[in-house]
């Protein structure tokens, strides 16, 4: 698998709003070239040409995969691409960085696995908030127990746009938090029940509210939108020793740590003793050293194609993503449902009854209490991101 030329030749499908940041970035490595890129908008190659005048551009994407000189594609088309054409690049040959999610399909997701290992090519899949510093010292803050149990997650990631025509609001934003609550908890969850409105469009939901269930009790909660005022990218989360805020959209204070909580007295005697005692104590504002996320990304994938050894999210991760969407496209479907997430290929669980207490819910997806989670466990950061 492992590539020995010392630059790495680079194409990039997809010219519109993340493509052009793909090719500054692995313009500027050192250990990359882009020499291609492909587009079916005449007016966005012209952009590029404009911008990269050593680049060369294409109408087709497949006369580029034809093109020996390239040793590696970066997909960021519209997600309804995704599969068609990373199972091209990769019967081309080439390794593979596809924007989120891999494909709306889990099935699609882990054909698309099996395909890169049997070419033995990579495919990773552009998860970019794992290498985001702050969710990264978040994590660690988890591994290390300091914010002890985790009771939930709040995820908020909300805009004025842009609307898109080809995915909700959930696939478009919520991937993210989904994959983020993965990272943090190191699995995948069990159930899921989502809510959504279509407002300026007749069948995609501009607006979504998702609850993921984890098999431990820990609930993650997103709230997505493409209508609101304001810009939001925030993360709390609660753990029963200390709380902690992320904040992407803050360039001051990306993550702080609270050490605050509820205490629940041993014993009482009486309705009269009995009282919660709030915890109010100092709060913890991390160094962290920024980095974009965009380039830690870049160089993870170039690690993984040079060394053979996996440096980030790839088909597996994936999947686990898309296990999720489907789950919570089946609970819209039904008026919010919980429905349970298969971790059978290519199957979405079944729906839970809405009235069902939630541990009671849990438990029947569980199968029994003493059960564990089949989920998917996702390497520590330090196996993301190259120091």
């Amino acid at each position: 698998m492992s590539v020995n030329r010392s630059v790495i030749n680079v194409g990039v499908i997809g010219c519109g709003h993340w493509g052009p940041n793909h090719i500054r970035v692995f313009s500027e490595q050192d250990r990359s070239r882009v020499i291609a890129c492909a587009d079916l908008k005449e007016g966005l190659l012209e952009r590029i040409k404009q911008r990269f005048p050593s680049i060369s551009t294409t109408n087709d994407y497949t006369a580029m995969l034809s093109d020996d000189r390239i040793d590696a594609v970066i997909i960021a088309t519209p997600t309804g691409t995704h599969a068609a054409i990373t199972r091209d690049a990769l019967m081309a040959g080439k390794h593979v960085l596809v924007e989120k999610p891999l494909c709306p399909s889990s099935t699609e997701a882990e054909a698309l696995g099996r395909l890169a290992q049997a070419h033995d090519r990579v495919l990773m899949v552009g998860h970019v908030f794992v290498f985001n510093a702050g969710i990264i010292e978040l994590r660690n803050r988890i591994i290390a127990k300091e914010l002890g149990r985790l009771h939930y997650f709040d995820a908020v990631r909300t805009n004025l746009g842009p609307i898109r025509g080809d995915v909700n609001a959930l696939y478009d934003l919520g991937t993210h938090d989904i994959t983020i609550f993965n990272y943090l908890m190191g699995e995948e969850p069990v159930a899921v029940s989502a809510t959504g409105r279509c407002i300026t469009q007749t069948d995609i939901e501009d607006v979504c509210f998702t609850t993921l269930h984890y098999a431990d009790g820990t609930l993650g909660h997103i709230h997505v939108s493409w209508l609101n005022p304001r810009k939001i990218r925030t993360l709390t989360v609660i753990g029963d020793k200390k709380m902690a805020h992320w904040d992407d959209v803050d360039p001051n204070d990306m993550l702080r740590l609270y050490d605050k909580g509820v205490q629940e007295p041993p014993y009482y005697d009486s309705f009269g003793e009995f009282n919660y005692l709030l915890r109010n104590a100092d709060v913890q504002l991390p160094a962290i050293h920024r980095t974009e996320p965009l380039i830690s990304q870049a160089t993870a994938f170039l690690d993984w194609i040079t060394t053979g050894n996996q440096q980030g999210p790839g088909a597996k991760e994936g999947a686990a993503v898309a296990r999720v969407l489907e789950a919570a496209t089946q609970s819209m479907n039904n008026g919010g449902a919980i429905c349970s997430i298969s971790h059978s290929p290519g199957r979405v669980g079944p729906v839970v009854s809405a009235s069902m207490d939630v541990v009671a819910a849990r438990t029947w997806v569980r199968g029994t209490e003493a059960d564990t989670t089949t989920g998917t466990t996702m390497p520590a950061p330090t196996h993301y991101v190259s120091e």
